[in-house]
């Protein structure tokens, strides 16, 4: 027995990492092309870079799941940690970790038990927000003149609430066609409603004094995009009253929470929004009869009242009586008292001449003081102008030797600066020429060594390079089985066969007596 027994070689093809890799990639794929999976959200992770990754798990297994950043926006469903959904998307591998994963397209909650916590948690935190509070809620008005409906235009709501409106009280509608249910569903409506606010009140068309959003009944997948975040602020947000009347009396959707006032039905809204006009023609025929008996009854008692005052009063003659006695006494009183009124205004007037005469003197000392003051006038005028052209002269001659000195101290300073330039000018060549030959000479040194590495050289010294129709050939056997190659010299390349019977052998040339080969 030998102490080492030759083992036979194995025959097995030796994969690399990365076909091996691929290949179970492809056989995953192949397999698993588009699937759906049940389980629950575990481990949610939003990194800066937009893509979502989370786990999904049941009681005995855990799946890596990842949402790239596009379709994460299209999102119906955003995952949250702790629901059961339905995953719908395709399984692949990620080489990096040696692990599969599922790539995510679309999620939807599995059951209404996940939708209802899913609804019960996003209400908590709205109204935490302080969106649901009564003191939001605004009153609706009395009688809207336009009123705006958010709603499917082809369902049958829209004609409850037309009709319905119709009956009570005839008012302009605006209708914003929006999707109901599906993905489209909460951006339209959300949309619908900061639309309506947004309209000025002067525009073509008129801003609505009321919003209804209304809906038919349906399950809780079909209100589903109702109880979406951004209708809910849409609707508390909105200044114009908002009634919601989104399914049937049982169903509640979040928007019924942010609303001013809630409908159990599209009917019940119209109703709520306006009166019924024939009540209120009635109303106002008898509010106008009782103001015409009120006027009435008012007026014979007005007259009633002024008769049994007039009896009061007596005679009107034994009223005006003793005023015409009195006017009788002041009468005979009135002319001695003209009399002695004219007596004394003449007496003030024959006074006068005197006061006149010390009044013109007067006037005549200010007209002499004037004429003199105007005599000095223009002296006093020619001498200030005198003094602000000198100061003006002085000035003029100090900023000229002030403008001199700065343009000196400029021209210094730009001597200064050019020999600094200049110095700084030298270095930077000298510093240039300094690092720019050490950096030459190791280019050619490495353009030395790129020739010497090359597989040129290696032909140079009598190597040839076999080229076969996918790559290079290697191994005799490859050879063999190729039906036609190329093989390259120096000087060229010249095509060959493997059937090609072979060369004779060149004749080594004969060495000279007394010369060794040193190959």
């Amino acid at each position: 027995m030998e102490l080492f027994e030759d083992t036979p070689a194995s025959n097995a093809h030796e994969f690399t990492v990365s076909e091996i890799s691929g290949a179970v990639k492809r056989v995953l794929e192949g397999e698993f092309g588009r699937v759906r999976v049940r389980g629950e959200i575990g481990r949610v992770s939003r990194p800066s870079s937009g893509h979502l990754y989370f786990d999904l798990k049941d009681d005995r297994a855990v799946i890596a799941a990842v949402t790239w950043k596009g379709q994460a926006a299209r999102l119906s469903t955003r995952p949250e940690e702790g629901i059961e959904v339905i995953a719908t998307g395709r399984l692949t591998t990620f080489p990096g970790q040696s692990k599969y994963q599922l790539i995510v397209e679309e999620i939807e909650p599995a059951g209404a038990g996940a939708l209802m916590m899913m609804l019960e948690k996003c209400r908590k935190a709205l109204a935490a927000e302080g969106l649901f509070d009564e003191s939001r809620k605004r009153p609706l008005p009395y009688l809207p003149r336009v009123i705006g409906v958010v709603t499917s235009p082809s369902g049958a709501v829209i004609r409850d609430i037309l009709h319905r409106l119709r009956d009570r009280f005839p008012t302009h509608v605006l209708i914003w066609p929006v999707a109901v249910q599906g993905e489209g569903c909460a951006s339209q409506v959300t949309a619908a409603i900061r639309g309506f606010n947004a309209l000025p009140s002067d525009g073509p068309l008129p801003r609505p004094d009321l919003i209804i959003v209304a809906r038919g009944g349906g399950s809780l997948e079909d209100l589903w995009g109702f109880n979406e975040e951004a209708v809910v602020r849409a609707a508390a947000d909105s200044l114009i009253p908002l009634i919601s009347a989104v399914g049937h009396e049982t169903d509640t959707t979040l928007i019924d929470f942010a609303s001013d006032r809630r409908a159990p039905t599209p009917t019940a809204a119209a109703e709520m929004a306006v009166p019924v006009r024939a009540e209120l023609a009635a109303r106002l025929t008898e509010i106008q009869a009782r103001m015409m008996r009120a006027a009435q009854t008012r007026n014979q008692r007005q007259r009633q009242r002024l008769s049994d005052l007039g009896r009061a009063l007596g005679r009107p003659q034994a009223l005006t009586a003793p005023a015409r006695q009195r006017f009788d006494l002041f009468a005979e009183r009135l002319e001695p008292a003209l009399r002695g009124f004219v007596r004394a205004r003449r007496d003030r007037l024959n006074a006068l001449p005197l006061s006149l005469s010390a009044l013109r003197a007067m006037l005549r000392n200010r007209r002499d003081a004037l004429q003199a003051q105007a005599q000095r006038l223009p002296l006093c005028l020619a001498r200030l102008g005198q003094r602000r052209s000198e100061r003006l002269t002085d000035l003029g001659s100090r900023l000229e030797r002030a403008r001199a000195r700065m343009l000196a101290d400029a021209a210094r300073q730009i001597v200064r600066d050019r020999g600094t330039l200049d110095r700084l000018a030298a270095r930077l060549s000298a510093a240039g020429g300094r690092l720019l030959a050490p950096r030459r000479d190791a280019l050619e040194r490495l353009d030395r060594l790129r020739q010497t590495l090359g597989y040129r050289e290696t032909l140079r010294r009598g190597f040839a390079v076999v080229h076969g129709p996918s790559g290079l050939l290697t191994h005799a056997a490859e050879a063999a089985q190729t039906p036609r190659f190329e093989i390259e010299f120096l000087d060229g390349r010249m095509a060959a066969r493997p059937d090609a019977p072979p060369a004779k052998p060149a004749r080594k040339p004969r060495e000279p007596k007394g010369q060794k080969s040193l190959f």
